[in-house]
C-alpha cells in the first residue's frame, strides 16, 4: 500500500461536507491508497455516511466508529493503529484536497529521498476548487537536508500536519502519536514529528483546502480551549524531555512553549473571552515561572514576538492585576478612538 490517508470525522453530515472531503480523496490519481475515515463518536449521521463510502469502495475506504468523543487527536490514533500505507497523510474532514494532491507530495518524497513532504494550501468559504487566498506553509528556508539548523527551524515552525504526507517508518520506528482528548493536539505532535525528520521537502502549490466556516476550531475562544492549548504546550515539554529533545533544542522548545502556551493563550482569552477571570491569567504567567522562568531572555522570544505583546508580558510577569487594568483601559481607548474615526 503506498498511501494511508486517516480522516478524523465528527458531526460533519451536514451541507455536503464530508461527502466533499471524501470525494477529493476517492478521486485522486494515485490509486494504490487506503482511507481510513474515524468518526470520532458522532451525534449525526457522519458515521452512515461512511458506512456508505465503505460498501461503495471496498478495499479502499475503512470507516472506523467508537462510543466515547476522543477528539481529533484519539481519532487519529485509531486511524494510526491500522494504517498500512508505505505514506501517512491526514485531512480534515470539512477540507479538500487537489485530485494529483498525493500523487505529487509522494513523488517529490521519492525524488528527493524526504521523511516529509507538504506544501501550500488556501482558504475558502464554499465548496469550490478555485483557489482562493494563498498561505505558505512552512518555508523554502525549512526545506533540505535536516542538520541542526534545518531541525531548529523545524521544531519553532513545524507547520501545519495535515498539509503534508509523513513516511510510514518515520512514524513507526519512533512511536509517534498524537495526544488525545484535546484541542490543538497538532501544537504538540508538530514539533516533536518533525525532530525525528531526515529530510523536509515542499511543493509551492497550494494543493489543499482549508474550509472556514463559522463552526471552525479556530473562529471561537473558549476558556477550555485556552485551557486544551497549555495542556497541548504542557505534553510538548513532556514529549521533548523524555524523548532527550531537550538537550540540543531546548531554545527552540522554550520558544516554542512560551507562545503557545502563554503569549498566544493569554492574548486568545483577553481578546475572545466575554467574562474573564483574573485567577486564568494568573495561572499562565505562574505556569511561565514554572517551567521556564527566564523565557523572556530567549533569543527567539526578542526577536519574533512583538515589542507590543513582549510590553504587556513585562507587565503581566510583574502584576497580574495591573496588566488586567492596564490591558482593558488599553483596549477601551483603542475602541473609543476607532469609534470616533467613523464619526
Amino acid at each position: 500500500m503506498k498511501c494511508s490517508i486517516i480522516v478524523p470525522v465528527y458531526n460533519m453530515a451536514a451541507d455536503g461536507k464530508l461527502e466533499y472531503c471524501l470525494n477529493s480523496l476517492i478521486n485522486q490519481t494515485l490509486q494504490d491508497i487506503e482511507i481510513i475515515a474515524v468518526d470520532d463518536a458522532s451525534t449525526d449521521n457522519s458515521y452512515e455516511i461512511l458506512k456508505r463510502y465503505e460498501e461503495d469502495y471496498p478495499g479502499k475506504f475503512k470507516a472506523l466508529h467508537y462510543d466515547v468523543n476522543k477528539r481529533q487527536g484519539g481519532a487519529k490514533n485509531e486511524g494510526l493503529k491500522v494504517a498500512a500505507g508505505e505514506w501517512i497523510g491526514f485531512i480534515d474532514s470539512d477540507d479538500w484536497v487537489t485530485p494529483d494532491y498525493y500523487e505529487k507530495l509522494i513523488a517529490k518524497a521519492e525524488e528527493t529521498g524526504a521523511d516529509v513532504v507538504g506544501c501550500d494550501y488556501n482558504l475558502v468559504s464554499e465548496h469550490t476548487m478555485t483557489v482562493g487566498k494563498i498561505i505558505a506553509n512552512n518555508t523554502d528556508e525549512q526545506a533540505g537536508e535536516c542538520d541542526m539548523a534545518h531541525r531548529r527551524l523545524l521544531a519553532m515552525r513545524p507547520g501545519s500536519m495535515v498539509i503534508k504526507v509523513y513516511r510510514g517508518s518515520m512514524i513507526r520506528d519512533n512511536h509517534l502519536d498524537f495526544p488525545e482528548g484535546i484541542f490543538y493536539e497538532d501544537n504538540c505532535a508538530g514539533t516533536v514529528w518533525m525532530l525525528y525528520c531526515k529530510r523536509f521537502e515542499k511543493i509551492n502549490e497550494p494543493m489543499y483546502y482549508y474550509y472556514q466556516h463559522n463552526v471552525s476550531t479556530v473562529h471561537y475562544i473558549s476558556e477550555a480551549k485556552c485551557r486544551d492549548r497549555m495542556k497541548a504546550g504542557e505534553l510538548l515539554v513532556k514529549e521533548c524531555t523524555e524523548r532527550g529533545f531537550m538537550r540540543d533544542f531546548k531554545p527552540e522548545i522554550e520558544f516554542r512553549f512560551s507562545e503557545l502556551f502563554y503569549v498566544t493563550t493569554l492574548f486568545s482569552y483577553m481578546s475572545g473571552v466575554k467574562h474573564r477571570k483574573l485567577s486564568f491569567a494568573a495561572e499562565l504567567r505562574d505556569g511561565m515561572r514554572k517551567y521556564f522562568p527566564d523565557f523572556q531572555n530567549n533569543p527567539y522570544y526578542k526577536e519574533k514576538i512583538g515589542a507590543e505583546e513582549q510590553k504587556l508580558v513585562r507587565i503581566h510577569q510583574k502584576s497580574n492585576l495591573g496588566f488586567f487594568c492596564y490591558y482593558i483601559l488599553l483596549n477601551t481607548v483603542r475602541a473609543w478612538k476607532k469609534k470616533l474615526r467613523r464619526v
